[in-house]
């Protein structure tokens, strides 16, 4: 099958890309490969897929409709599964413009172009953070979601809702996923496992907000590309739920989808796997809560299991494990 996927410079979008690659399909990759974190870093994934024939990528920004839809024009893709974003919850406190700019009009252009090349599934990332306010636990599909505390969250969902919209209006089967704070290698040097370990290897205190007292459903890269994989052989039908806890929308072929390990470890004990992994204690400076942060996260992934027959199971161990080793490699520290 021709897949697009926006945000193949990106952690997930390179990792989800190389899966589907290695197993023989062919990817067309979209990304503006933005300064927000080290572009080199964006362009070493990138060479990763280069080394793949039925690899196509193209550098633009989701706000540029006209560009957008001559690269559509030209793959006329089956699938399309959109992972880019402006990321980083702390960030949107800075400057939400470019939140609003890529997450929701860059999204709403996404989407449009779905419409016209009648795609088989649209699959859009979101984001655990939609849940906002809520802290009935753990976080299901179809629990309520009306009070975001971040611009980053109330974009996510803004696109969420245009994709609805686009999935009752044109019948664009849409399967919208919420991402329970993935990590692994090759991950995003603004979020807390790489920020944490770049501490390490370096001497200097890491920061631990709300003095430690979080949980997070961490999720490892490689099963959440995996879900991806098989979650794109499954579209949505409309009145066709697979169970009675089904986000399956009673009007659309669209449904929301939890990608999580269902399983919220204390932060205080993912540091100290890094520390093991890294071979020392860290220096911690003990901070407050950041303004929209959440103090817990926790998936049900039961409606993933029920669409594919998987279900995330990676241990923190292992995949801090694996992230430690390939930042050992990349950065050439530690040995």
């Amino acid at each position: 099958m021709k897949v697009l996927i926006t945000g193949t410079a990106g952690f997930i979008g390179q990792n989800l890309a190389m899966r589907l690659l290695q197993a023989g399909h062919e990817v067309v990759g979209i990304d503006s490969i933005t300064p927000y974190y080290d572009v080199s870093l964006k362009h070493d994934r990138l060479a990763r897929l280069a080394q793949f024939e039925q690899f196509t990528q193209h550098k633009t920004c989701l706000e540029d409709f006209e560009v957008l839809s001559k690269i559509f024009a030209e793959a006329h893709p089956d699938f399309v599964v959109h992972l880019a974003a402006q990321a980083g919850v702390r960030y949107s406190l800075e400057n939400p413009r470019a939140y609003v700019e890529t997450n929701v009009i860059g999204s709403f252009n996404v989407t449009e172009l779905c419409r016209e090349y009648s795609v088989k599934h649209l699959v859009l990332a979101s984001t655990s953070s939609a849940y906002g306010a809520n802290d009935r636990y753990p976080f299901v599909e179809t629990d309520k979601a009306s009070f975001p505390l971040t611009i980053y969250a109330a974009t996510k969902q803004a696109s969420e809702l245009i994709a609805h919209s686009h999935s009752h209006l044109h019948n664009i089967p849409t399967t919208v996923l919420r991402f329970f704070t993935v990590y692994g290698p090759w991950g995003r040097p603004d979020m807390a496992f790489f920020l944490f370990t770049k501490a390490m290897f370096e001497g200097r205190p890491i920061k631990v907000f709300n003095e430690g007292k979080m949980a997070r459903d961490f999720t490892y890269v490689d099963d959440l590309t995996r879900s991806i994989e098989l979650l794109l052989d499954v579209p949505p039908v409309t009145g066709q739920p697979v169970s009675k806890t089904d986000s399956l929308s009673p009007v659309a072929p669209y449904r929301l989808v939890n990608i999580g390990n269902a399983n919220p470890v204390p932060l205080m004990d993912f540091i100290a796997e890094i520390e093991r992994a890294v071979g020392v204690t860290a220096q911690k400076e003990m901070l407050p809560m950041q303004p929209g942060d959440v103090s817990k996260t926790f998936a049900d992934s039961d409606l993933l299991q029920s669409l594919t027959g998987f279900r995330p199971s990676t241990s923190v161990r292992d995949g801090v494990q694996a992230f430690v080793d390939w930042y050992r490699d990349y950065y050439a520290v530690g040995r």
